[in-house]
């Protein structure tokens, strides 16, 4: 079961600390479940199961489709008066790891390879879409759910205050990249980033931290249909 841990990670696109904060774990017990070196409890396979749609009977015997037979869903999550649905678009869906980050993706998307593309009728202008890890949504959205953004380049003066967002963050040189609500900090040069899930407690940060930005305009999910 532990390369088929790995293989989970590698197609939902997320790291060792995302998965291990789904299943409520620490990185290094992950590690320890993907070397064999310890085993899956059933919690987290149950939580494999209902947040992921990974097919139980894939899990198990590695037979037959990793996820279980879905639906995609899509909700419509930012929409401004200046906003223009499209007719139909091709949306680009990035691999982040693959993309060493939101920043260099925003400098250089057009010299990077998507891993797909989406189509969705009527949806206002999107740069590209990805997937994204951790609870701090829920139940708005799950890890695993794939968020459409478009790009804010001017960070300082673009922000609309209690939208959702795409967020990098510089933290001690390493880039965090989460979605947040962002509203305005009672400390000067702060934003204040606020979470769905009311166990995510909200955080002031200075502005200059966020080293790209961009709207979510909507999100996907796939909801099993066993």
């Amino acid at each position: 079961m532990n390369e088929r841990i790995k293989q989970i990670r590698s197609a939902l696109n997320l790291t060792q600390e995302q998965l291990g904060e789904i299943l409520g774990v620490r990185k290094s017990t992950l590690s320890m479940v993907e070397t064999g070196k310890s085993a899956l409890t059933n919690r987290n396979r149950q939580i494999l199961i209902e947040k992921l749609n990974i097919n139980p009977h894939w899990l198990d015997t590695g037979e037959g489709e990793m996820i279980s037979k879905v639906v995609q869903t899509y909700t419509p999550l930012a929409h401004s008066r200046t906003d223009r649905n499209m007719p139909v678009q091709r949306i680009p869906l990035y691999n982040i790891e693959g993309t060493a980050g939101l920043v260099p993706l925003f400098l250089d998307h057009r010299s990077l390879q998507p891993v797909d593309y989406i189509q969705i009728p009527n949806l206002p202008k999107c740069d590209g879409a990805m997937y994204i890890g951790g609870d701090s949504m829920y139940p708005l959205l799950k890890s695993g759910d794939i968020v459409l953004y478009k790009q804010i380049n001017d960070i300082v003066n673009n922000i609309f205050w209690g939208e959702m967002y795409l967020i990098s963050i510089d933290i001690d040189g390493e880039e965090y990249i989460t979605v947040k609500y962002i509203q305005k900090s009672d400390l000067p040069d702060h934003v204040r980033l606020v979470s769905q899930n009311p166990h995510h407690a909200d955080k002031d940060i200075p502005l200059a931290r966020i080293k790209a930005l961009a709207f979510v305009k909507a999100s996907i999910r796939m909801n099993s249909t066993r």
